[in-house]
Formats: C-alpha cells, sequence, structure tokens
C-alpha cells in the first residue's frame, strides 16, 4: 500500500509532482520574479525563557534568523519564541535536538511543537521582491531597516505573518509563515501585486531552505 501524500493548502500549479512525500508544482520559472510554495518545509516552534541558556545556545535574539550547524534556519520570531525552518521530512530531527539542548538546562521549561502541517510557508524571490511585499504590507523594507536576516511579525494582506529576510544567490527573498487556512489567500495575494512585475510560480526544489 502506498503512503498517502501530504498537501499544501495551495494548490500546486500543473505539471504536480511529489516531493518527500509532498505533492508540489514542478514548474520551473524563466524570470528573476518568482513566487514558491515552501509549505512542505519543516516547521517547529520553540518555546523557551527569553533570557536563558537554551536561548543562548541557540544564539539568534528576537528579530533576525540564521541557520544553524545543520543547516535549519532559526528564526527569532518572538520574545522567547523561535521558529525553525528545515528540510522537508525534518521536523522530528530538529525536535529531538531542541530537546536534547534543552535536556542540558534542566532547570528551564521549554516546550516544542510541530507546525509543518498546521502552517503555510511562501517564498517571494527577486529584484522586485520588495516591491510586491510593498503593496500588501506597511513595514519599510529598506536594506538598512530589514537587511538580509531580519524577522518580523506584520500585517500581509491584513493577515498576521512572520516575515523573514532569507536572501538566495544575492537576490532579495522573502519568506512568509502563515495560518494554513490563510496560505492560498496570501500567495493569491501576492501573484495578483507581481503580476505588472512579471512574478512567476516556481516549483519546490529539495531541501528548499
Amino acid at each position: 500500500m502506498s503512503e498517502p501524500l501530504a498537501r499544501s493548502p495551495i494548490k500546486p500549479m500543473d505539471p504536480v509532482i511529489v516531493l518527500s512525500g509532498w505533492e508540489v508544482s514542478g514548474r520551473r520559472a524563466a524570470g528573476p520574479l518568482t513566487l514558491t510554495d515552501c509549505t512542505p518545509l519543516a516547521k517547529v516552534l520553540l518555546r523557551a525563557p527569553a533570557a536563558g541558556q537554551v536561548a543562548a545556545e541557540l544564539g539568534v535574539p528576537f528579530g533576525r534568523a540564521r541557520r544553524n550547524a545543520a543547516g535549519a534556519l532559526v528564526v527569532g520570531s518572538g520574545p522567547g519564541e523561535w521558529l525553525l525552518i528545515a528540510p522537508p521530512g525534518q521536523a522530528k530531527t530538529v525536535s529531538a535536538w531542541l530537546y536534547d539542548v534543552a535536556s542540558r538546562v534542566p532547570a528551564e521549561h521549554i516546550s516544542v511543537t510541530d507546525l509543518t502541517h498546521g502552517r503555510a510557508l511562501i517564498r517571494l524571490t527577486g529584484p522586485h521582491a520588495a516591491d510586491v511585499l510593498a503593496g500588501l504590507c506597511g513595514i519599510d523594507l529598506l536594506d538598512p531597516v530589514t537587511p538580509d536576516g531580519a524577522a518580523f511579525r506584520s500585517s500581509v494582506a491584513a493577515l498576521a505573518t512572520d516575515v523573514i529576510r532569507d536572501d538566495v544567490a544575492g537576490a532579495a527573498s522573502y519568506l512568509l509563515h502563515c495560518e494554513r487556512s490563510s496560505g492560498q489567500y496570501l500567495f493569491d495575494a501576492l501573484l495578483s501585486v507581481g503580476r505588472d512585475l512579471g512574478i512567476e510560480i516556481d516549483g519546490l526544489v529539495a531541501p528548499g531552505i
């Protein structure tokens, strides 16, 4: 019997392929401005004391994002709150690592939650990515204010959204993380704003982060 396929709330554009047990779009964009459904990426939420030893071990303050030694993107998404993003299927590995870190600090209480199937994640990349995002969000997106590695929570298309600046090969790129039920709406809103700028859908390619 074949394993059941996981599905994003965002409908994949044809051709549809399977990546790490997820249905994703196999479409490849030709232009520089792209939109990708990254929902299959592992998404793990950690809550721990903001000034504790676990926080010191992570080494990522609130409002910043950087990759750890294993390649996961660690996002300081709130005071005492971190979002870890990793390749598809790695949620258990990320969670085990967090529990291992916490085991060395038994006096600190933490919680680890796998959000992979409960949230949507979208990547917007290209020279006009900030222009598209500015059409839906009131945050100053100029480099001195929100450089590569910046992370913030704001209203995007009237949705509460985590926004992470995570540039790709020198091109501005933003990860947008929202509730699963709002994923298709946010994806469509970004497509609509970016239409005149030549935005194209690009399918997820492993490892994806």
